[in-house]
């Protein structure tokens, strides 16, 4: 399939450059001149869909803490770096349509919430994105969440997220009805990106900070580089 998002996308937001997963993380990609931005998103405790990689709050935060067990209202009170708090999903996407932002919205659930987590997240995507020119597209390392976000909301595009590309990779993208393959782009090699790109799927590559390396993956045909390199690997690098 043709590739309609950008090619060069602001890992968490803002890269290396913002506090990740952030509101001020999207506006300091925006501002740096992205037009696409990967975030995280997992579900408080009161089921409320919120931007944190982490299953605990303390990496993020200083303070400890599990999401899964935490209201919003808690979270939202903790200082997630240089004053900025954890937004709602819903503010997220709120923030990319008015700044014209694309979304790579990675579904992370907590463990034992996976297919909560897929359903909620798919279906206020679904909402939250109706009449956008560019819908998000999902992705999760999670099988259960990514199917549970195509019986949630299946005309939203999905990617297959995997660390290193299995084998049968091609089995599980046509049963999840993916449009992509992300994966990690250490482990990847030119014989599977092209055979995957061959095989009519595009494909993502997260993280790639080396512009030798960003250049040497677009040259086997890779369709989008997620990055925390934002003022080496820029939004119109070639």
């Amino acid at each position: 399939m043709p590739w309609p998002y950008p090619r060069i996308v602001a890992h968490r937001g803002g890269g290396a450059l913002a506090p990740e997963n952030t509101l001020g993380a999207i506006r300091r990609g925006a501002a740096l001149g992205f037009r696409g931005v990967e975030f995280d998103v997992m579900l408080a405790g009161d089921g409320t869909p919120v931007l944190i990689h982490d299953e605990t709050t303390e990496r993020t935060t200083g303070v400890r803490g599990k999401v899964s067990e935490m209201s919003y209202r808690e979270l939202s009170g903790l200082n997630a770096g240089g004053g900025e708090k954890i937004p709602r999903f819903e503010e997220a996407a709120g923030l990319c349509r008015s700044l014209g932002v694309w979304a790579n919205v990675e579904i992370k659930p907590a463990e034992g919430h996976e297919r909560a987590t897929g359903e909620t997240v798919a279906g206020m995507a679904r909402e939250l994105w109706r009449g956008a020119e560019l819908a998000p597209v999902l992705s999760s390392f999670s099988i259960e969440a990514l199917e549970a976000a195509k019986q949630g909301a299946a005309d939203l595009p999905r990617g297959y997220l995997v660390d290193e590309v299995p084998d049968d990779w091609q089995g599980t993208v046509r049963r999840l009805g993916c449009i992509a393959v992300h994966c990690n782009q250490k482990k990847l090699t030119e014989e599977k990106a092209k055979a995957i790109r061959k095989a009519g799927y595009a494909l993502l590559c997260w993280t790639v900070n080396d512009p030798v390396a960003a250049r040497r993956l677009l040259g086997w045909g890779v369709d989008c580089l997620v990055t925390d390199a934002l003022q080496a690997i820029v939004p119109d690098f070639t």
